[in-house]
């Protein structure tokens, strides 16, 4: 399945319009990097030229070295990967032309971890703790137009506890500089709404808040116009508003869409709305904001309706790194991480225990995707205990009203696991009903949620916490739920976190029972879904030294599927597969927490080790049936529905060659899979899943590094070193293999694993070539180069 790159371009371009009315500039360039302590960076004289220049989003922790002394940094030990955290300055030197004097000047941080303070000419703009937030500070009195001025920004991760998983350290995610008029659109000034459709149309209810920041009242006019994606305008409402001066007002409007186009998983049809806001006759303000028609509904039981269609969610929560970048990421790697568990059958995803960035939302419209959008792991334990009283309604304004226009976000969760649920006193019921109706005020369409942690009393039912929710998330507790649903019949419930292969029995909810829990969803209409834990390997959270982070999932680090990942496969798709995977407990593989892991699998038929000796082979399907067949000899046919699991066992003596799997629906064959014995090594093949990139210093191109022998096939069981140069325009971003147990993410050497290695190469500002060559023992170099445009 191929996605254009446009999303990205369309996405990043929001509220970007031409230099007289506003302008959004990326600021994520030229900045100096010092990793210590020294308040007097804060001034606009201070001498950094001996800094280390760097590029946002900027994880300083991801470049430290690994070690086991960094064990109490986080929550607890390894939540932070055994790499360090500290407090770290930035700072960065612009000119601002004298045309910004009668302007207003905004700075606007993505997501900076923690707790960091913000000086513009040394005079200090504000603190803001929480590390998953967006803030902005106004500039506009303090700026020396026509001359230099330093943003300077002090990041403090030396505390412990922190995240119980791997956060990273520094400004993380994009900074961009925002110049509009003084009378203009606020920020996250437009809510869109779509409360009845029908075939032939839909009513489109617009909030639009003006800011008026002259010192004169004004008369504005404001339009708001609808355009299909091809730039085709189908609608459009005109409506005057009076704003005081140094006032904010909320205008409301109303049309009609004619004949819809409604956003699904299947077809993520968008709109884009221009906001135009004229003074005087003279418009002073254009923004855009993109939006989908639909409609969703809960039901307690039958589950979740998009557009009155049922539908199972099948989803994965994500944590916010991707291995060697840290928490770093580049657009384009979450691009392609979606991009992938969009074609694997997934179609949900829980943004697991934070906000998102808003560019991995807009990919999500884009996409087809229906988002759990999470403000808050912990309430009033963790590190943001001492924070919360002064901070929740701040960043629950930061999330809600940033992602309210999000088509794909269908439920806001306002937190994870929290000890509220424990409560034996009405306390932490009072908190969770405070949050709920909170966001119930700010954005009425959505319902709320909240994840429980597993708990055999079930304490969050004696003291009312889990009946606070409007749907209530299940951890591990899929054993449970028919009880749960007994009880508490008219629950809205589904599996927030699940298992990826074991299951809860009984009382026990780590009962090691091997029957997936993905049936729990299929078999009972009442629970609308299940998020698999977690849907990607990822940083911290470690089950012990020397991993660095949590290895269970279906997909590691590099986005290379596992052969784990069959089950949920099969059961997600309709279209025929078939995976053959050798189970073998002796293999090189991190094991995780006990209860997450699977049994050790591998997808490759090389194992000299065991000619002649009888192996465990698993076929996993959705075929009524699969024949095995080796070196051209049938080893007979099974039917599916005598295994659990979608998966047939075999026990086959060991032979080198090729082994086929023939997948039958019907009593015909639809679909095979084969492997092959490796030989030696004799070549290192290289695979970019783009040639060719834009010279912005933003884009990235993945390329897939493997070993293989004559005829192509890859080689798992000879790994070596392998050593990156990456010359031109572009710059090696990082080096991954899928295993976590690393002693360092940084360099330019790495051994493969099972043969395969992943380089991420980023483009500079500067049009040419990248050239890749990369080198290993006694193997030829391989080159490959990529154009930048």
């Amino acid at each position: 399945m191929k996605f254009s790159y446009t999303i990205i371009l369309l996405t990043v371009s929001v509220c970007s319009m031409a230099q007289s009315q506003r302008e959004k500039k990326n600021f994520d360039f030229d900045w100096k990097f010092f990793h210590g302590d020294t308040i007097e960076a804060k001034n606009s004289g201070f001498d950094d030229s001996k800094w280390q220049e760097v590029q946002l989003p900027h994880d300083w922790s991801i470049e430290q070295a690994v070690s086991k002394e960094n064990a109490g940094q986080g929550w607890m030990d390894g939540s932070m990967g055994y790499l360090p955290g500290g407090t770290g300055w930035y700072r960065k030197s612009f000119t601002v032309p004298v045309t910004y004097k009668d302007k207003k000047v905004v700075i606007q941080f993505d997501g900076v971890y923690h707790q960091s303070d913000v000086y513009v000419n040394g005079k200090h703009l504000g603190f803001h703790p929480y590390g998953y937030t967006t803030f902005e500070y106004d500039l506009t009195s303090y700026l020396n137009y026509g001359g230099e001025n330093t943003i300077a920004v002090r990041v403090d991760h030396s505390d412990s506890p922190s995240s119980r998983w791997y956060s990273g350290s520094g400004i993380y995610r994009h900074v961009w500089l925002k110049v509009t008029n003084p009378v203009h659109v606020a920020t996250w000034g437009t809510y869109i709404t779509t409360p009845e459709i029908t075939e032939k149309e839909a009513k489109v209810n617009i909030t639009t808040t003006i800011n008026n920041g002259s010192k004169n009242p004004v008369e504005v006019l404001v339009e708001n116009q609808i355009s299909d994606m091809r730039g085709k305008k189908i609608a459009a409402e005109k409506s005057k508003l009076r704003v005081g001066e140094s006032k904010q007002e909320a205008l409301k409007q109303s049309l009609k869409l004619k004949e819809p186009l409604l956003w699904s998983i299947e077809t993520p049809n968008l709109y884009v709305m221009e906001t135009t806001v004229k003074a005087s006759g003279k418009i002073v303000d254009k923004y855009k904001t993109t939006f989908g028609v639909r409609e969703i509904r809960f039901d307690a039981k039958n589950g979740f309706f998009l557009n009155g269609e049922n539908i199972k969610m099948k989803g994965v929560n994500l944590h916010p790194d991707a291995g060697s970048l840290g928490t770093a990421v580049p657009d384009q790697s979450y691009l392609r991480r979606l991009q992938i568990l969009k074609e694997y059958g997934v179609n949900a995803i829980r943004c697991s225990h934070n906000p998102p960035t808003s560019e991995f939302l807009d990919m999500c419209d884009s996409l087809g995707f229906v988002v759990i959008d999470e403000a808050f792991d912990k309430w009033k334990s963790g590190y943001y205990k001492e924070y919360f009283d002064e901070w929740w309604q701040r960043d629950m304004d930061a999330m809600v009203l940033r992602d309210r226009n999000h088509p794909s976000v269908v439920l806001w969760s306002i937190g994870n696991e929290t000890s509220e649920q424990y409560d034996k006193t009405e306390e932490g019921t009072k908190r969770a009903v405070m949050l709920r109706d909170y966001v119930h005020e700010l954005e009425p369409t959505r319902l709320v949620t909240a994840a429980l942690q597993p708990d055999k009393s079930r304490q969050f039912n004696k003291n009312g916490f889990a009946q606070s929710l409007d749907v209530v998330g299940y951890n591990y507790q899929e054993q449970w739920l028919e009880d749960e649903k007994e009880q508490f019949p008219n629950r809205i419930m589904y599996i927030s976190e699940a298992y990826p292969y074991y299951r809860g029995k009984g009382k026990e909810y780590n009962a090691f029972y091997p029957v997936n829990p993905w049936y729990d969803v299929a078999n009972n209409d009442f629970v609308f879904g299940q998020f698999i834990w977690a849907g990607v390997d990822y940083l911290g959270e470690s089950s012990g030294w020397p991993s660095t982070g949590w290895p269970t999932g279906p997909f590691d680090v590099c986005m290379f599927e596992k052969p784990s990942a069959a089950f949920h496969r099969s059961v997600w798709n309709d279209t025929p597969m078939v995976k053959i995977a050798v189970a073998d407990q002796s293999l090189d593989i991190d094991p995780g927490k006990p209860h997450w892991s699977w049994p050790f699998l591998a997808d490759h038929w090389t194992f000299p080790q065991y000619e002649g000796h009888v192996i465990q082979i698993q076929t996993t399907t959705n075929c009524d049936r699969v024949e095995l067949v080796l070196n051209n000899e049938s080893l007979g046919i099974k039917n599916t529905s005598d295994y659990s699991n979608n998966t047939i066992n075999w026990y086959v003596p060991y032979e080198k060659g090729t082994i086929v799997a023939k997948g039958y629906k019907a009593g015909q064959e639809v679909i095979s899979y084969e492997l092959k014995t490796a030989g030696e090594p004799v070549q290192i093949l290289l695979s970019a899943d783009r040639t060719q990139i834009a010279a912005d210093g933003q884009e990235l191109s993945h390329i897939t590094i493997e070993f293989v022998d004559d005829q192509g096939v890859v080689v798992p069981n000879a790994d070596q070193v392998i050593t990156v140069e990456v010359v031109g325009n572009g710059r090696l971003l990082g080096l991954d293999n899928g295993d976590l147990r690393r002693d360092s993410f940084t360099g330019n050497s790495i051994p493969t694993y099972f043969g395969k290695v992943l380089l991420t190469v980023q483009s500079k500002r500067s049009k040419g070539n990248i050239n890749v060559i990369v080198k290993s023992d006694n193997i030829p170099k391989a080159t490959l180069q990529i154009a930048t445009e």
